[in-house]
């Protein structure tokens, strides 16, 4: 299927793996957390049922590493029968913290596609997560001053989408998104009749994994690297 992106005027980039790295630094903290509960669990039950745990809290905690931590706090404390060390607890806080202390990591060409296409489109960052960390990998990255416009939403839903689209006097059909996910990313876009594009990244939380059904007939490219928009968008 042709897509053209030739109305396009405002270009929004999703940012955690797909500007940067993120989600590798979450398996290795569930890596961190399920050695330290061995005691109690094989890894593969303690890896199902922090997910459980975080799926539940989603509402409660949002995204990001603050209320990831939490769900391990509370998964150790539910998998040990409150029997969890003081030891162990401060290890797992120190995992959150080590991962709110990550070096920002660009992927492959990021700072040189930024640079070239802020010459001919209005970029606007659409992330979602915890704002404070947010910002602060934003301010690491060295990428702000290339972006008309930074949102962070509670979730990258349609509706999210269609408000911030109209917040900011933008035609869905003049505007693309480029993100890793299928699921926060594209097909939202899709479905409000905007444009997006698919970079994906090595690895996918598993919230975030869609089936086939789901994106059949759906109009959209996909990309192994950020580089080739150059040649998408001529």
């Amino acid at each position: 299927m042709e897509i053209s992106y030739k109305n396009i005027k405002v270009i929004g980039f999703d940012a955690d793996d797909t500007l940067w790295v993120n989600e590798t630094y979450f398996r290795d903290a569930e890596l961190e957390f399920a050695k330290l509960l061995a005691p109690y669990e094989t890894a593969n039950k303690i890896d199902q049922e922090l997910f459980k745990m975080e799926m539940k809290n989603l509402p409660l905690y949002g995204y990001g590493v603050k209320g990831f931590v939490l769900s391990m706090v509370e998964m150790a404390l539910e998998i040990s029968n409150n029997n969890v060390s003081n030891t162990t607890m401060n290890a797992i806080l120190n995992i959150g913290k080590d991962m709110l202390n990550k070096p920002v990591e660009l992927l492959e060409g990021v700072e040189d596609v930024l640079k070239e296409f802020s010459k001919d489109y209005k970029l606007i960052l659409v992330t979602k997560g915890d704002l404070l960390d947010q910002e602060r990998k934003l301010e690491k990255s060295g990428l702000t001053n290339y972006f008309h416009h930074i949102e962070v939403l509670s979730d990258k839903q349609e509706e999210n989408y269609s408000k911030l689209l109209n917040h900011l006097d933008i035609k869905p059909s003049e505007f693309l998104m480029i993100g890793n996910s299928l699921k926060s990313d594209i097909l939202p876009l899709i479905n409000i009749k905007a444009h997006a594009i698919h970079v994906p990244f090595h690895t996918t939380w598993m919230h975030e994994q869609v089936k086939e059904s789901e994106t059949n007939g759906k109009a959209y490219k996909t990309l192994s690297s950020l580089l080739e928009l150059k040649k998408v968008m001529r």
